[in-house]
């Protein structure tokens, strides 16, 4: 039996201007759970927005109080960052990636959603005709939004039948005509919580230098690949990165989920140093400046959206850098309750007739993690999203995140243990309610 009404549903997507529920983005989901919870007093399971959902670093808090105490909130942050936090981001990439980023290139931005907007303007714009981006999907819906902001097109494709030597020739077609400026990918990735293996960013950073295309390679969910024993700095196995493959990359760092940090807003753009000092006479002709990807991107680009970033916060990464670095923040442990809640999730899913859609790497079975996705009989993604907001638990569309598959994507963050027994209970009353 429904928990909420077909008419209440209605009632709060009518109230909130959502138009399709199925097809709803994260933020009009957000506001029809908020609406029926607050006008009934029922709780939702809420799976809907990638929020952290585990304390915040302390030790992060702590370095931005002494900042702050030392008087840094009185001077405008430099362009290109902090010297401690660039410093701090070279170690780190070092210690858990293996790979020699140099402190120059290391920029912070406020937020990966700003490295990424810069990003998409520089790679575009620095050579004329070469102007696409090509996202490898399923993937973060707020990047597409931000390309109809700035008017670039882009091309899609969802790697569900492309995984391993597949992706080759499927990026061979995609990049044939020379259009595209960069490819964008997460891994892990959210929606789908897939991890791109060696031998798959190897092909992308080969076709990257064939077709002189940019990776931006979105490591949101750092080392939160918990089948493997990452998070030993200066040890492998490392984090897999299309960095060793070709000199074309930008590798977009967030302390939002590794530091559950995402009120302050802090990442990092950490962008090869040959792509860094590339010359680029459109750059050049653009913006009046040397040209230089590098410093075009921070001084003209970065600072016109943001004016560099907060000082306090830029100090308070860098502590936690820092540490991680040296041993005395153990971030994968810190943020391996994710993995615990998706086990626990899936199993109360899979038990009433709901099956994983992205269920396997290329060697190995997805693992447990932030996100996971669900498929339901023959369920469209659209009928799967609104039926189970009528049962009080929120989730988006797989088709909103570029993917080609039914079904919906379920977010952890939110999940607590008291929630465990209410999510059975009302999935039972789903399954009675849709027989397989």
């Amino acid at each position: 039996m429904k928990i909420f009404s077909d008419e209440l549903v209605a009632e709060a997507c009518r109230e909130n201007n959502v138009a399709d529920l199925g097809h709803a983005t994260i933020g009009e989901t957000l506001l029809v759970a908020q609406y029926l919870e607050q006008k009934t007093g029922i709780p939702f399971i809420r799976m809907d927005q990638g929020s952290p959902g585990l304390p915040v670093n302390h030790y992060g808090v702590e370095a931005e109080k002494r900042a702050l105490d030392r008087g840094v909130g009185s001077q405008y942050p430099p362009a290109a960052g902090v010297r401690e936090l660039k410093d701090a981001a070279h170690e780190f990439v070092k210690a858990f990636i293996n790979v020699d980023i140099s402190a120059r290139s290391c920029v912070p931005t406020t937020g990966s959603v700003a490295g990424s907007f810069g990003s998409f303007i520089a790679t575009t714009q620095r050579i004329p005709g070469k102007d696409k981006v090509l996202f490898i999907d399923p993937g973060f819906p707020i990047q597409k939004s931000q390309l109809r902001v700035l008017g670039i097109q882009w091309k899609e494709f969802d790697i569900y039948p492309y995984r391993g030597e597949g992706l080759r020739a499927k990026l061979e077609e995609e990049m044939a005509d020379g259009t595209v400026a960069a490819i964008v990918y997460s891994n892990p990735n959210n929606p789908a919580w897939i991890c791109l293996e060696e031998s798959e960013l190897k092909i992308i950073g080969e076709m990257a230098t064939k077709y002189d295309a940019v990776v931006l390679e979105d490591l949101a969910y750092f080392c939160m690949d918990y089948r493997r024993d990452l998070g030993h700095p200066y040890e492998p196995p490392y984090v897999p990165t299309v960095a060793r493959y070709t000199d074309n990359y930008i590798l977009m760092l967030s302390s939002s989920k590794i530091f559950s940090y995402a009120g302050q807003r802090m990442a990092l753009v950490c962008i090869s140093d040959k792509l860094y000092d590339t010359y680029y006479p459109a750059l050049k002709e653009r913006y009046h400046d040397a040209g230089v990807f590098g410093s075009t991107l921070v001084a003209e680009i970065l600072y016109m959206i943001t004016s560099g970033c907060t000082a306090s916060t830029q100090y308070g990464y860098a502590e936690m850098l820092r540490l991680s670095c040296e041993g005395k923040i153990n971030f994968v442990e810190d943020t391996r309750e994710y993995e615990r809640r998706a086990n626990k999730m899936k199993r109360i899913f899979c038990d009433h007739g709901f099956h994983i859609v992205y269920d396997k790497d290329v060697t190995m079975n997805v693992g447990d993690g932030f996100f996971f996705t669900l498929g339901y009989g023959n369920m469209d993604g659209s009928e799967l999203a609104s039926e189970l907001v009528s049962y009080g638990v929120s989730a988006i569309n797989l088709d909103t995140t570029g993917s080609k598959e039914a079904g919906v994507r379920a977010c952890t963050s939110r999940m607590r243990d008291e929630l465990y027994p209410v999510l059975d209970e009302r999935m039972t009353a789903f399954n009675a309610d849709h027989p397989l």
